[in-house]
């Protein structure tokens, strides 16, 4: 379903990491996901493209830093996740 690049900034214990792959994984939706907790330095990448958020999951659709799960979902339940979803880089 996803023309856009999506990716994930995880840690493998984070239950709302957990749900946002799942939300993805319900709609079809192939992401990159990037573990900093396995890859430290992920972290550091992590809080610059996000712009100094520490908690996961942080993701991006298309470039875009859309936040947590929270968001994630909002973006769902607004119905505005397929458009972002949609877009190419």
């Amino acid at each position: 379903m996803s023309g856009a690049r999506v990716e994930l900034y995880t840690t493998g214990w984070c239950g709302f990491c957990q749900r946002a792959k799942a939300l993805l994984t319900r709609k079809g939706v192939e992401y990159e996901e990037y573990r900093v907790d396995e890859t430290p330095q992920l972290r550091e990448q992590m809080l610059t493209r996000s712009g100094g958020a520490r908690s996961v999951p942080q993701i991006f659709i298309a470039g875009r830093h859309i936040g947590g799960c929270d968001e994630l979902h909002a973006l769902e339940q607004g119905g505005k996740l397929d458009a972002l979803l949609a877009a190419t880089d």
